[in-house]
């Protein structure tokens, strides 16, 4: 392969040179203070945190420690995310816009005093984050946010003079001492403290359902029973969520990453725009020392195209971000490339708390709308609190049964679930006209097998594997995903492999084998 061509199969660069260590399945009943399901940054934040207070914390996942989103960001431990803040003044109010800042800033803190005084080896290096904007709109932008800024009190530089990015920009916006860092070493180290502690993990432990009373019983998919006092689902989505109706409250969406070695790179920032299509730019140092640039972008909701770019593969997207790093920096080669997913809510405000309305012990975290870092953080150590019952002044704020929607919002909700209705509706009487036979090797489509619609892939050896393309979840058609090779659902991000095998939830069983 010419090494500035993208590799065949995607792979995360923070998962790449160091393989976690594996943990059990759960093998039989259990019973713990607190089970945490999902084993990401918020589980395993607020698994730690928990121990430390004396109690005793399981912790499943139903794949990998750090497989889910966590293992797949562009890890930017920041409070800038975007220009949000002017939004969530006019959304929420000064003083609860400020609430999200102090505690986006406060789980920046918290990470880097774990990496001090626990000794983590994970790459941490401060950096400035730095809004940028190329257009007359985006300029007009950043001072619209600069002005939020100021109404909260945050430091932030508006700026014309040249700037470290090798393309032309029009100004910038910056908020200085924030970081990146790798985040599966960050987690590993995280989760061998918390062993010390006490907390028990469980990997390849899928949970199936969960029944609220006095204690909290789980049960996974292998039938074990997990009792305990409190629950916190920090599955990324909630594979519960027809408590709350969290799939009518949550927007799926995907995005990409691709990342180029270059001779050296020396930027002091990380850097996002404002404009559409999105892209984020980083720099990564290897274990041997070389330099690195990611570059991210390309956003869309899961299992459906965008309108405006008309591009619905994958592997185009990833070939966009290419020709971009192409243009701008001095690829040696492509070193990897990857997607995430994220869920974006009504509000643009992470749900965080009782899971629905009177629920006392079993309490979610959600809708991070990638700001994983700060906001997973936030979420950890607010859930540790809630299931203490310890006062935390950003419950209201997070609070997933929060009511105050505006006019805004209710028109987000009503487009959101007429999309979902639409995509169902749409995948039940489309038809397709491909058979078996115009599968290539390493291709997947949907094709009419017995007059059936069916879900095939061609793998690299001409094997076929074939499933019913029904999503498990709530029965939407799933469409086929060549850049992960995955079948993805366009209704609520339920993900699986070519096998059928669930990759993303909320779905908790896989897709049927034929």
């Amino acid at each position: 392969m010419c090494p500035l061509e993208l590799p065949k199969f995607t792979k995360s660069y923070w998962r790449k040179e160091r393989s976690n260590k594996t943990y059990p399945a759960l093998t039989e009943n259990l019973t713990t203070d607190v089970c945490i399901i999902g084993a990401g940054i918020t589980g395993v934040t607020a698994a730690y945190v928990l121990a430390k207070e004396g109690l005793t914390v399981s912790v499943i996942e139903g794949s990998k420690i750090v497989s889910g989103t966590t293992g797949f960001t562009t890890a930017k431990i920041t409070a800038q995310h975007g220009v949000i803040y002017d939004e969530l003044i006019q959304t929420f109010g000064v003083n609860e816009a400020k609430q999200y800042f102090d505690a986006n800033q406060k789980a920046r803190e918290q990470i880097k005093k774990w990496i001090d005084s626990l000794s983590i080896d994970c790459d941490f290096e401060a950096r400035h984050a730095v809004l940028y904007a190329q257009t007359p709109k985006g300029v007009e932008q950043l001072h619209i946010e600069k002005a939020a800024y100021d109404k909260l009190g945050i430091l932030g530089e508006l700026s014309t003079s040249k700037n470290e990015l090798p393309f032309p920009v029009s100004e910038t916006l910056t908020l200085p001492d924030q970081a990146q860092f790798h985040p599966v070493k960050y987690i590993n180290g995280l989760v061998k403290e918390a062993q010390k502690l006490g907390v028990t993990f469980y990997e390849d432990t899928r949970a199936k359902s969960l029944r609220e009373g006095d204690d909290v019983v789980i049960e996974t998919m292998e039938g074990h029973l997990i009792k305990a006092k409190h629950a916190l689902v920090t599955s990324h989505f909630p594979f519960n969520d027809k408590e709350g109706f969290y799939f009518s409250k949550l927007s799926p969406q995907r995005s990409y990453a691709v990342c180029v070695k270059v001779p050296s790179e020396q930027m002091t920032g990380m850097y996002i725009n404002v404009e559409k299509p999105s892209r984020s730019i980083r720099t990564a140092k290897g274990d041997k020392g070389e330099s690195y640039v990611i570059v991210g972008g390309e956003g869309h909701k899961t299992g459906q195209h965008d309108d405006s770019t008309h591009e619905e593969s994958s592997v185009q997207r990833y070939e966009t971000l290419t020709q971009f790093a192409k243009q701008h920096f001095p690829v040696e080669s492509i070193d990897t490339h990857w997607s995430a997913q994220d869920y974006e809510t009504l509000d643009h405000l992470p749900y965080i708390g009782e899971m629905t309305t009177g629920s006392k012990n079993v309490f979610l975290a959600t809708g991070f709308s990638k700001w994983g870092m700060t906001n997973g953080t936030a979420a950890g150590l607010l859930l540790a609190d809630l299931a203490q019952n310890k006062f935390n002044p950003l419950k209201d704020l997070y609070s997933p049964t929060r009511s105050k929607l505006k006019k805004e919002d209710l028109t987000h909700f009503v487009k959101m679930n007429a999309n979902v209705a639409k995509e169902l509706v749409t995948g039940k009487f489309d038809r397709p006209s491909d058979s078996v036979d115009d599968l290539q090797n390493d291709e997947g489509r949907i094709v009419m097998i017995d007059h059936h619609k069916t879900g095939a892939y061609k793998d690299k050896n001409g094997q076929l594997h074939l499933v019913k393309p029904t999503c498990t979840h709530l029965g939407c058609d799933v469409h086929w995903n060549d850049g992960e090779r995955s079948w993805d659902c366009p209704c609520h991000g339920s993900r699986f492999s070519y096998k059928g095998e669930v990759l993303e939830g909320p779905a908790v069983k896989p897709l049927e084998r034929k």
